[in-house]
C-alpha cells in the first residue's frame, strides 16, 4: 500500500465522523439542504457531444461574490457543497473557497475532468482541506463524443493514488455512445486497482430523463455491479433507483431538489438541478426557509425518469428520516418473498440502536444509555 493510499485511510475515519454527523443532522431535520452544487465557472476545457453543463466563453465568478454564496449556503444548513462546473479548476482561487467551505464547518467536494491535475495542484487541493473528489470518465480511448478517456486521464488516477489524501471517486457512465461499451468495466477495473471508489450511472437526455440501454450496455452494468465494491449508500441506490432505470422503467419517490439538494449557477440563482435550470431560479441571497418548505412538497414532473443522481441520494436521507424500517427493506430487499431483508452487520446494529423494536419488547436501560451516547457525540442531543 502506498503511503498517500494508507494517509487516506487514516484520514477517513475522522472524514467518517464528520459524514455521520451530517446525515444524522438530516435524520434529525429537514429544514436544511443536505447538498449543494454550486458552479464558480461555467466554461470547460473539453467540449463532450453530450454535455448541456458548459461554455467556452465565461470568466470565473469573482472569488467575492462565490464566498459571499458560500456563507450564505452556510446560513441555510448546508451540509456539503460540492463545487461543479464547467471545469471548476479553472477557478483561480478555488483553494481558497474550498477552504472557506472548511472553515465553516461544512464538507467540501469537487467534480472535475481531471486534466488540469498535476502533483502539485493535488498537494493544494490536500492543504485546502478537500475531502471527496469525483472524476467520471466515459471511455478508454478519446473521441468524438467525450475526450474524458483513460488513455489520457490514466497517469492524473496515478497521481492521486500517489498524493491525495482526499477520497476519490471514479464514475463511469453506462449507454454515453462509445463505440464499445465494454469499456465502462475497464474504466471500474481500472480505478479498483488504484483503490478508489466506483460508481456507475446511466447516460441521461438534457433534460436529465434516462435513455434506454441497449442490451449489450445492460450485460455491461451487470457485469460492473458484480465486481464492484459499493459503499452502503451506493449498493442501496442501486437497489433503489438504477435498478428500474436500466430496464427503462419510472420511479415512485418524492424529489426534494430546491430543498434539500440545491444547484446555484454561475448567477447565483437557485435552480432544482443541473437538468432543470430555470426553476425556481431564485437569487440564493432571496431563498429563505419557506423556499426550502415549499420545494420540499412540490412534485416535480421530471422526477419518474429521472438520472440526476445526487437527488435521489439526497432522497435516500429523508426516506429513512420518515420510515426508517421501510426505507431499509427497499434498500435492502430480502432474496427471497417472506424472508427478512438482508441487512448489512453495521446497519443491523444501528437499527438495534435507534429504530424502537418491532416488539412490544421495550429497549433495554443499556441500548438506550448507548444511543444517548452516540447522539451525544454527533452533536444531535
Amino acid at each position: 500500500m502506498g503511503l498517500a493510499r494508507a494517509f487516506r485511510k487514516v484520514r477517513s475515519l475522522p472524514r467518517s465522523f464528520r459524514y455521520a454527523r451530517m446525515v444524522a443532522r438530516a435524520l434529525k431535520s429537514r429544514g436544511h439542504p443536505i447538498l449543494a452544487h454550486i458552479i464558480p465557472i461555467r466554461r470547460c476545457n473539453l467540449a463532450c457531444a453530450y454535455c448541456n453543463e458548459y461554455d467556452k466563453v465565461s470568466s470565473p465568478v469573482p472569488t467575492s461574490e462565490m464566498v459571499r454564496r458560500i456563507d450564505l449556503l452556510d446560513a441555510l444548513g448546508t451540509e456539503i457543497i460540492t463545487f461543479s462546473g464547467g471545469e471548476p479548476l479553472l477557478h483561480p482561487d478555488l483553494d481558497d473557497l474550498v477552504r472557506r467551505v472548511r472553515g465553516h464547518g461544512r464538507i467540501a467536494t469537487l467534480i472535475t475532468n481531471g486534466y488540469l491535475l498535476t502533483p502539485d495542484r493535488i498537494r493544494r487541493l490536500n492543504r485546502a482541506g478537500l475531502e471527496h473528489l469525483q472524476i467520471s470518465i466515459d471511455n478508454v480511448n478519446p473521441d468524438d463524443v467525450s475526450k474524458k478517456s483513460l488513455k489520457v486521464l490514466d497517469k492524473k488516477l496515478e497521481w492521486l493514488e500517489e498524493f491525495a489524501q482526499f477520497a476519490i471517486s471514479i464514475n463511469s457512465v453506462v449507454g454515453a455512445g462509445v463505440k464499445d461499451s465494454r469499456d465502462a468495466l475497464i474504466i471500474t477495473r481500472r480505478a479498483l486497482e488504484l483503490g478508489f471508489d466506483t460508481t456507475v450511472g446511466v447516460i441521461h437526455d438534457h433534460g436529465g430523463q434516462v435513455l434506454p440501454l441497449p442490451e449489450a450496455d445492460r450485460a455491461v452494468y451487470e457485469q460492473i455491479q458484480k465486481e464492484r465494491k459499493p459503499s452502503f449508500w451506493a449498493f442501496s441506490y442501486d437497489n433503489l433507483f438504477q435498478k428500474n432505470l436500466i430496464a427503462g422503467k419510472p420511479n415512485d419517490w418524492q424529489c426534494r431538489a430546491g430543498s434539500r439538494y440545491l444547484y446555484i449557477c454561475e448567477d447565483g440563482l437557485v435552480h432544482y438541478c443541473s437538468q432543470q435550470r430555470g426553476y425556481p431560479a431564485i437569487p440564493l441571497e432571496k431563498y429563505t426557509l419557506e423556499d426550502l418548505d415549499r420545494e420540499y412538497w412540490t412534485k416535480k414532473p421530471c422526477a419518474p425518469y429521472c438520472t440526476v443522481s445526487c437527488v435521489h441520494r439526497v432522497e435516500m436521507i429523508d426516506m429513512v428520516r420518515v420510515d426508517p424500517r421501510t426505507a431499509l427493506k427497499k434498500f435492502f430487499p430480502p432474496a427471497a418473498q417472506g424472508e427478512a431483508p438482508n441487512l448489512p452487520v453495521g446497519i443491523k446494529i444501528l437499527s438495534s440502536l435507534f429504530l424502537p423494536p418491532e416488539t412490544d419488547r421495550p429497549q433495554s436501560g443499556v441500548t438506550k444509555a448507548v444511543a444517548g451516547a452516540v447522539m451525544r457525540v454527533l452533536g444531535i442531543k
